[in-house]
């Protein structure tokens, strides 16, 4: 049989055409591949850079390369990136938390700025390690206080979390971070600069509302006494709260172990979890897990 060499022509171009489009459709495949390897490399720089920024406050963009093992050139996109999303400021050499512009008015109030400054880098340690226990998918709440300010934080990242607090500013905070949706109960502020809604609206909105996980800052923290405040009207709200959750955690400074203040929040028994410093000492510690407390120090 003779073949024509058209007709091997032909096969050869067929062939050839056959050949080419598998090798693009395999380019094109390892490009998104690569694509989607490269975003995954990207989200964890970015979480990785945050989680440094909530524990210093700011960091250098050396620091930040050795931390991540990786490139300059890589580190700055990924602080571009955060620094758009306005949860970051680009400094001269590195980068820095930014800080909510909701405080402006504040700047010059010094009974604000010494409640902010009091024991910040223990509060903003406890609002790390408790925002490791929230999960996807989840409705936590957060009572208003300078602590629990501080597990909001770590949030700011995060997707797929339903937020229930009865704090102004953690609401702010938290108004422009899109992988959250916000709740604010409702009610009124007793006193200037307290940011904490109380009152029949804020009992009433949470009485229709159940959380997974809730979040309690105190002023006073006693084995037999309970979670005490100094308003009573916080204290009903915060109550409220704690009422509709399956899982009660206070977050606390060591100073607040052993104190009691005027307004009972809930007895000791309605805890879970306490997340506290580690100037907490063995004793104090012991009191609350004698109790069935689980107690973190971090």
């Amino acid at each position: 049989m003779i073949t024509s060499k058209s007709a091997i022509s032909g096969g050869a171009n067929s062939f050839d055409i056959h050949l080419r489009s598998h090798l693009l459709t395999r380019m094109r495949g390892e490009s998104t591949h690569g694509a989607k390897a490269g975003n995954m490399r990207s989200e964890k720089r970015v979480t990785e850079i945050l989680r440094e920024l909530r524990n210093k406050g700011s960091i250098s963009l050396r620091e930040l390369v050795k931390a991540l093992h990786t490139s300059p050139a890589s580190v700055r996109r990924d602080l571009a990136k955060l620094e758009k999303k306005g949860l970051v400021r680009r400094t001269p050499g590195g980068a820095t938390l930014v800080e909510p512009l909701l405080y402006e008015p504040f700047r010059y109030d010094s009974l604000f700025q010494n409640r902010e400054q009091h024991r910040a880098a223990d509060k903003r340690r406890i609002g790390i390690a408790a925002a490791e226990l929230i999960h996807e998918n989840e409705t936590v709440g957060f009572t208003a206080g300078t602590t629990t300010t501080h597990v909001a934080r770590s949030l700011r990242n995060r997707h797929n979390i339903r937020v229930i607090t009865n704090a102004v500013n953690i609401a702010m905070e938290l108004s422009n971070c899109e992988g959250l949706r916000t709740f604010v109960t409702g009610g009124f502020v007793q006193w200037a600069g307290s940011f904490s809604l109380v009152g029949h609206a804020a009992v009433n909105f949470l009485s229709d509302i159940y959380m997974d996980k809730v979040f309690v800052s105190a002023c006073g923290l006693d084995p037999a006494r309970g979670v005490t405040v100094i308003e009573s009207e916080e204290a009903l709200t915060f109550r409220a709260m704690i009422r509709q959750a399956k899982k009660i955690i206070v977050v606390a400074d060591s100073s607040k172990l052993g104190s009691v203040t005027p307004a009972l929040v809930c007895p000791i028994s309605d805890i879970h979890m306490l997340i506290t410093d580690t100037g907490a000492t063995d004793k104090s510690v012991a009191l609350f897990a004698e109790r069935g407390i689980e107690v973190r120090r971090v």
